[in-house]
């Protein structure tokens, strides 16, 4: 199986362009690391899983999903994203992208 780098980073805004949400990338998969039942189930369009994959928060939701890289485009409207999570996670958004905060045990 052949991987590909991911194109998105944590912090970065994105887009879904088929679903068109918006969102921050919060974790990359390498390569598809869901459940095969999930994916027959979820994943419709049926992505490459051999290609990234990523947890993003959903801008004026509570949940986060998991997209696969040619499913988001970089969002570059510049504007927050509103999720209950998003101050755990991360601090300010300077230049489309928010800054981790610092782990903590």
């Amino acid at each position: 199986m052949t991987t590909t780098a991911a194109r998105f980073h944590i912090g970065q805004l994105v887009h879904h362009r088929l679903f068109d949400y918006r969102g921050v990338i919060v974790d990359a998969d390498p390569v598809f690391c869901g459940s095969a039942a999930w994916y027959e189930q979820v994943a419709r369009s049926r992505p490459p899983k051999d290609q990234p994959w990523y947890r993003v928060l959903v801008d004026g939701a509570e949940h986060e999903t998991y997209v696969a890289e040619r499913n988001l485009e970089a969002d570059t409207s510049g504007q927050p994203i509103h999720h209950p999570l998003l101050g755990e996670l991360f601090g300010d958004l300077a230049g489309g992208r928010y800054q981790p905060r610092a782990l903590r045990n």
